[in-house]
């Protein structure tokens, strides 16, 4: 045990705590464990120390650009509609029934995301399930989980189908073994994808809960808030008192969003300023409130003045659901520094968050991912915001521009192509994706700005990072000692013909482990150097071990952090942590036993 490998099995306890607490970044926690083993000079990056240039290596691997230029497509197709067309499609047969419904959206979410990034598909989806929950008066929670669910089992069908693949196809590439083929996991992922599809089917109405939405939180009263404006008389009693002294609050009927004074918002909370002549204060009220206002001496409600002005609010105002976006620009920051009301003109009524509504101190809270809002605000206001990349509606589905409709045909026809190309050998993956973006550019499916917005930097970060920590297991000698040890232990217990099989089942049972606590991409990159280890060890084939942890790196099924998309129905759908778990755990036993059986059969040890 030299020092270098102690110091590597320090960084990797650091970072499954760092990955499993949130409390950094994942992105920021995997660069700055790059940067460690820099300083450590575990990774040279210049010719004047010894060995290769291994940053270099780092920086010159082709996964994250074919990933960044698969976003790039996701995106394109998600912007032409095409996504959205076939949500619309399963739209249209709900009335078959919610027993025979889920398993037709299961396989549905599953053929689509078998060929485009996860996270968009879930993103359109959502809406639609939301919308058919209601027509079918199920509980939206028995639908969101089977969602996200569907996305992952498409997505270990196809090389393009997660980032965790093209990941692992690159490991195996470097290790001397021919990269994975466009369709060769779908020996195993799609018997799995049938199994899990009867699982959910037979199951899920009896695991999953019936969960609140977070628009089930408000009363009928208070589901008709409206928005309305008072002004404060000249001499009216109330001057010189803050709101919250002068009674306007008394009764829960009645709230003081902000004050404008002489046409400019005042900052900080409106409760705490005293009320001068002439302010303007937008009130939401529920209908109670009104008797409430009028009889408060000194302040008049616009609606029953005449004094020229115009009234900014004065109807009723809309409550919507929405979701923080997979790229949103708000993620991190407080949301009373944001100021929220005038930069959407909405209110925010509740935040959902990790299966607890939060109502108190909102301003103070920190928006995250997959946070799920309660909006309030005129119909005006919620239409400009369907166009945001920041917040998400979850009311309808958004509906294409008839522009971008017309790029349909070649947003699909770039994604066959790239497909094509791959399957036949005919050009690297990474060079079929990088051209595609290209004609996707010149045809103007997508421009430039758009591109760069649709790349997830955070995830390419993140891989470029974990890519460094598992160049430096590897260089150290600690994926050789982990794959050492295990393969110590399968020895003293399992005989020879039986301990391939049994290292099979050990490393995935391991890769399993470790992705529902860390990311799928961090997972892959710290569990491929130990499985080539084990294979070099017991001299066997490596393809069977690292087929196993390209599975179980994306078969998160137990938490709600392991998957993005897991995170992002957390919210949305009123889950609890044991939620997943519950129904979960089983599923993992599923793709666990199943893997055991195929992995063999197709790959042999």
């Amino acid at each position: 045990m030299t020092w270098e490998i102690t110091f590597m099995f320090l960084l990797l306890a650091f970072a499954v705590v760092s990955f499993t607490l949130e409390k950094l970044p994942t992105d920021l926690t995997a660069i700055t464990l790059f940067g460690a083993v820099m300083l450590a000079g575990l990774l040279p990056w210049a010719e004047t120390l010894p060995g290769p240039d291994a940053l270099i290596k780092v920086f010159a691997n082709p996964a994250p650009i074919t990933i960044a230029a698969m976003f790039v497509v996701s995106a394109a197709l998600q912007k032409c509609g095409a996504i959205d067309l076939l949500a619309g499609g399963l739209g249209r047969v709900a009335s078959i029934g919610p027993r025979k419904f889920l398993p037709l959206m299961i396989l549905s979410v599953a053929v689509i995301s078998a060929f485009t990034n996860n996270t968009p598909v879930v993103v359109v989806f959502m809406p639609v399930i939301l919308s058919l929950a209601r027509s079918m008066e199920i509980p939206a929670s028995k639908l969101l989980i089977p969602l996200s669910y569907a996305s992952i089992f498409g997505g270990t069908c196809t090389l393009v189908g997660t980032s965790t693949n093209i990941l692992a196809s690159e490991f195996m590439e470097e290790a001397g073994q021919t990269p994975l083929a466009m369709f060769e996991l779908v020996w195993v992922g799609f018997p799995m994808l049938l199994v899990a599809t009867v699982y959910l089917t037979l199951f899920s109405n009896r695991l999953l809960p019936k969960r609140e939405t977070l628009t089930s939180i408000l009363s009928e009263e208070e589901r008709k808030e409206f928005l309305t404006e008072a002004f404060v008389q000249k001499g009216s009693e109330l001057v010189g008192k803050t709101v919250e002294e002068s009674g306007i609050l008394k009764g829960n009927s009645l709230r003081v969003l902000e004050i404008v004074r002489s046409e400019v918002v005042l900052g900080g909370n409106p409760k705490t300023k005293p009320l001068e002549e002439g302010d303007r204060l937008v009130l939401s009220c529920r209908p109670s409130g009104f008797a409430h206002a009028r009889s408060l001496k000194g302040l008049e409600l616009f609606a029953e003045m005449d004094l020229g002005l115009e009234a900014i609010a004065a109807h009723e105002g809309s409550i919507v659901e929405a979701v923080i976006g997979p790229r949103s620009t708000l993620t991190g920051k407080k949301v009373k520094n944001l100021k929220f009301r005038q930069r959407f003109n909405m209110i925010i009524l509740a935040i959902h968050r990790r299966g607890i509504n939060m109502r108190e101190k909102i301003g103070q809270l920190d928006f995250d991912f997959g946070d799920t809002l309660l909006l309030m605000g005129t119909d005006r206001a919620i239409e400009e915001l369907r166009n945001s990349d920041d917040i998400l509606l979850l009311d309808r589905p958004a509906t294409p521009a008839k522009s971008s409709r017309k790029k349909m045909p070649l947003a699909v026809g770039t994604l066959a192509v790239i497909i094509l190309l791959v399957s036949l050998n005919l050009v690297p993956i990474v060079a079929a994706s990088l051209i595609g973006c290209g004609f996707l550019f010149l045809t103007g499916c997508l421009r430039t700005k758009e591109a760069y917005q649709s790349i997830d930097w955070s995830i390419i970060f993140l891989i470029y990072g974990m890519l460094g920590i598992g160049l430096a297991m590897r260089d150290t000698g600690a994926a050789n000692l982990i794959a050492g040890g295990m393969v110590s232990v399968v020895d003293s217990v399992f005989s020879d013909p039986v301990r391939p099989y049994a290292l099979l089942a050990g490393i995935y049972l391991c890769t399993a482990i470790l992705t529902e606590l860390l990311s799928n991409n961090a997972t892959i990159v710290l569990m491929a150097p130990i499985a080539l280890g084990m294979a070099t060890e017991l001299g066997i084939d490596p393809r069977p071990l690292l087929i196993a942890t390209t599975i179980a790196a994306s078969a998160s099924f137990s938490t709600p952090i392991g998957y993005q998309t897991n995170t992002y129905v957390y919210g949305v759908g009123g889950y609890k942590f044991r939620d997943f778990a519950k129904i979960g755990i089983p599923l993992n036993l599923l793709y666990f036993t199943l893997s055991v059986i195929l992995i063999p059969l197709f790959w042999p040890l």
